[in-house]
């Protein structure tokens, strides 16, 4: 019991999902499937990890 809800909206999401019609970029779907991205990225190798945990470090020189 208390599944009637969930199962309609269930079934109002896949019948949107069936019937509405999609303005698909094809060509940004098959970039995202190759792993090429449009993005620039920012990460950079030179940022080190410990860094964050520099003040944490017991320093005993």
């Amino acid at each position: 019991m208390g599944r009637g809800r969930a199962k309609a909206k269930q079934t109002k999401v896949a019948r949107d999902l069936k019937y509405r019609t999609h303005d698909t970029d094809l060509g940004a779907l098959a970039r995202e499937l190759h792993g090429e991205s449009d993005e620039v990225d920012t990460t950079t190798d030179e940022v080190d990890v410990d860094d964050k945990w520099s003040d944490y470090v017991d320093r005993r020189d």
